[in-house]
């Protein structure tokens, strides 16, 4: 009798417990980045390939969900009324640019970039043009004090009747700011300081930054309200935050900028409504953020005479051609490792450049000087399109000759010296004879050239060495020149 009375509820006679395990009692592990579960913990995500993000959570129970009621009938496509999706531009030209026309009403934007890059003040401006009587503009700091974004606002001129601020770092207060001001337009700077008391953790967590931005985005998408979201990067660059919430959003912006200089690109990670092919260009002063039409002018230096070691090209931002000025110096070694300094160009590319001239061009001194080449304006060249002006700087640098003037040139170049085609060849000679620029290095067959333009094919570094003057190229320093 005692022995049964012990076995009942799955215990054994010693009374010691043996309850078998279920599949809602095992643990289980979930990526706190993408949200990939697994039954045992790993250290590193395979999904998103991001170390120490597993974590233990409980398994949750089995259910299943049953039909219920439908918030709307689905009808055909052709019947879906777009006219709700029309953007309303926010009176930013290179902003609307970038976003495809404007802000959507109900769209959520995110923005982000580094500390003192000059997102507040673009937002701020923005909230200023957007705000009108039939369209009100709620502005939430919860890094600054309300006075403090006042006197932003006095200095960059982004006063508005229509334009309302609060600084606020709970979530439920900015909610109800939504209830009180019933604004068209909300900007919040930033998402990562805002916290809500219903979630445990500090203000920036994973779990805090998905719950704010959860909760905004369900208000956005209620009360047709456009949101312009700030973000935080790392320090690799990435936006801040769980990348689920690069999901949630429709539109990711990333703003990108040289502190030191005056160039800023709005350039868009993620559109629902638009391209992401377009960049918005700016200029930071002191009297606060202009949009640029036409950038070009800050990427040139306007000489009445050529300098040796300068070139200039051609690069596409998105679909906008810009005329940028390479600059190359090289200067006799003092120490046995001569130096390598580079700035707004990838040093990858510069040493192939330099490869390249050694072996192809015969120009084999440089291996033996130090070697200085940037960009103008701050803009960083990235493509491989401006590989032949690069190299057309530093071999005008190693000869200490100008190229000849309003000379640009286009194109990839490859390990066997070959110049190769890049694509946007006429968009981009037409920028150039646009600011009056009269002759053009490109490869072959570049299509449609533009009147009264002058355009050279080259086929490789032979070729394009030859705008060079001849004594030029005869007088390059060679390595039976060093040994001598």
């Amino acid at each position: 009798m005692l022995r049964a009375v012990l076995s009942v509820g799955r215990y054994t006679v010693s009374g010691m417990a043996t309850r078998t395990k279920t599949a809602k009692d095992r643990p289980t592990f979930r990526c706190t980045e993408c949200g990939w579960t697994t039954a045992k913990w790993l250290g590193r995500c395979p999904e998103c390939q991001a170390w120490g993000t597993v974590e233990e959570y409980g398994a949750p129970a089995v259910r299943t969900t049953a039909a219920g009621r439908v918030t709307a009938a689905a009808v055909p496509i052709g019947e879906v009324d777009g006219r709700q999706a029309t953007a309303r531009p926010t009176g930013v030209a290179e902003l609307d640019r970038v976003l495809g026309g404007g802000l959507v009403p109900g769209a959520v934007v995110l923005l982000a970039g580094e500390p003192g890059v000059g997102k507040s003040t673009l937002l701020l401006d923005v909230a200023a043009k957007a705000a009108s009587p039939a369209h009100r503009t709620l502005y939430v700091t919860g890094e600054e004090s309300a006075s403090q974004v006042r006197l932003r606002a006095d200095r960059i001129g982004a006063l508005h009747d229509d334009l309302y601020l609060a600084a606020e770092t709970d979530l439920s207060a900015v909610l109800g700011h939504l209830d009180a001001v019933k604004p068209s337009l909300l900007v919040l700077d930033s998402v990562q300081t805002v916290a809500s008391p219903e979630i445990d953790g500090a203000p920036g967590g994973m779990a805090q930054v998905r719950e704010v931005a959860g909760a905004l985005i369900r208000a956005s998408k209620e009360r047709g309200m456009a949101t312009l979201l700030v973000g935080h990067v790392t320090k690799d660059g990435a936006i801040a935050g769980p990348r689920l919430l690069e999901h949630l959003v429709d539109v990711v912006l990333q703003f990108e900028g040289d502190r030191h200089a005056r160039l800023r690109l709005v350039r868009g990670v993620k559109n629902r409504y638009g391209t992401t092919d377009e960049v918005g260009c700016f200029e930071l002063h002191d009297e606060g953020i202009t949009g640029l039409a036409d950038p070009s002018g800050l990427f040139l230096t306007r000489r009445d005479e050529p300098v040796p070691g300068t070139c200039l090209t051609v690069t596409l931002e998105g679909r906008r051609p810009l005329v940028v000025e390479v600059q190359a110096l090289t200067v006799d070694s003092q120490i046995p490792s001569p130096r390598r300094t580079t700035s707004g160009l990838e040093t990858s590319r510069v040493s192939m450049m330099l490869a390249v001239l050694e072996q192809r061009g015969r120009i084999s001194a440089l291996g033996k000087r130090d070697i200085y080449s940037a960009t103008v304006g701050g803009v960083r060249l990235t493509e491989p399109a401006a590989d032949l002006a690069v190299a057309l700087a530093l071999a005008s640098a190693a000869s200490d000759t100008p190229l000849p003037k309003n000379l640009v040139a286009i194109g990839e170049v490859g390990l066997a010296g070959e110049v190769r085609r890049v694509t946007g060849v006429q968009r981009r000679l037409a920028e150039a004879h646009r600011l009056g620029f009269t002759h053009a290095l490109v490869p072959g067959d570049p299509g449609k050239v533009p009147a009264g333009m002058k355009v050279t094919e080259v086929a490789d570094m032979g070729d394009a060495l030859r705008v060079l003057p001849r004594r030029a190229r005869a007088q390059a320093p060679r390595d039976e020149d060093v040994r001598r």
